[in-house]
């Protein structure tokens, strides 16, 4: 299981990462976080191994999906992989929920 970051600790550090939305296109209606990269999961995964997305090696990453399962199977693939990945805690929801405070 990968690392989680807080929604708040995420707002107060947001320029540190690089943010991947791991959701599906059908759940962006749902809104997004400025800034965050869209890449379902099921993609993701097929460019980390494919070596497609090592751009990114260097930089510290945050992967969300609207609950936080998929986030997770996210961060602990791209840490697999030679990352340094960690998940938002309780995904997009969470987030969501954290700005109407």
């Amino acid at each position: 299981m990968a690392n989680n970051i807080s929604p708040t600790d995420l707002q107060n550090k947001k320029n540190e990462y690089v943010i991947l939305d791991v959701r599906e296109s059908s759940e962006l209606y749902e809104g997004k976080i400025d800034g965050a990269i869209t890449i379902p999961l099921g993609l993701l995964i097929k460019k980390v191994r494919h070596e497609d997305m090592n751009e990114y090696k260097d930089k510290k990453i945050v992967t969300f999906c609207n609950g936080g399962y998929r986030g997770n199977i996210a961060a602990d693939e791209l840490n697999k992989q030679g990352f340094n990945a960690i998940n938002l805690e309780g995904g997009y929801n969470a987030w969501k929920e954290s700005k109407n405070k």
